[in-house]
């Protein structure tokens, strides 16, 4: 699974008024081309509203956290509105991402929810000391190989973690508060990492409207203020091999970072 984003929009504006579709697919380990490509949509005169596609079960923090910003900054705006569509799932990143924007809504049976956040570390001490290898660690600070796969966590290592998870928790549960209008403490009863169907989501309020893509473009050029059926823009964005082979094989660089929080649906 890779992660890719598609927009487009005719710059002569012929075929009437144009709504543009960003799609969020897959993993999410980067940033940059969605940000982008929202910001493209927002400045373009020819587009009247920006219509996010998510089928994503989230991805790496920052990323998530970066689009979610880009949205936010969006719908603050007032020039545009920008909707949500969900695909099969959007839960965790894919949520908070969802979450800022002016309405969401989901297919009934869309896997969402999972607020919460991951890490997960592996020990590969005991096959080390099976095959004869040992690890030599040279380091400046008690806390410097927190998280080594060559030894066991000590207690209070699982601490230091879980203090650092519990902190960007708790900025997943503001985001959404703000992005939602909601309480943070509502939002907080339903941030134990639980995933909802689409249906169980709007009974809790974490989803607007229950519906198809099509229904969310309808919906879309209803709050845009669009007459009569509105265009739906979409193109691939400039192709890279390189990059597509990279991104196979090794997703993002940032994947080799031995510790690393994640939005994440866990299964």
């Amino acid at each position: 699974m890779f992660w890719m984003a598609r927009v487009g929009f005719d710059p002569t504006g012929e075929g009437g008024e144009q709504i543009a579709l960003i799609r969020i697919e897959g993993v999410i380990t980067q940033s940059e081309e969605i940000t982008k490509l929202l910001n493209r949509s927002q400045e373009n005169d020819h587009i009247k509203a920006i219509l996010l596609r998510i089928d994503s079960p989230g991805g790496a923090v920052v990323p998530a956290q970066e689009i979610y910003d880009a949205v936010l900054k969006i719908r603050e705006s007032g020039h545009k509105k920008i909707v949500t569509s969900m695909g099969t799932v959007a839960a965790s990143g894919g949520y908070y991402i969802a979450s800022a924007s002016h309405f969401i809504m989901a297919n009934p049976g869309t896997l969402t929810g999972s607020l919460g956040v991951i890490m997960e570390l592996m020990n590969v001490e005991g096959l080390l000391s099976k095959v004869g290898i040992a690890q030599t660690t040279i380091k400046s600070g008690a806390n410097k190989d927190v998280g080594s796969p060559f030894r066991t966590m000590t207690d209070s290592e699982k601490a230091l973690l879980q203090g650092v998870s519990d902190d960007i928790h708790e900025q997943f549960i503001d985001a959404v508060a703000e992005g939602r209008s909601l309480e943070v403490e509502g939002v907080k009863v339903l941030a134990d990492g639980r995933v909802f169907t689409g249906r169980q989501a709007k009974a809790v309020g974490l989803v607007d409207g229950l519906g198809t893509l099509e229904d969310a473009v309808q919906k879309t050029a209803e709050l845009a203020g669009i007459k009569g059926r509105p265009k739906l823009v979409e193109t691939q964005n400039e192709f890279s091999f390189l990059k597509m082979v990279q991104t196979k094989l090794f997703g993002s660089a940032s994947y080799f970072v031995p510790m690393k929080f994640y939005y994440l649906l866990s299964f």
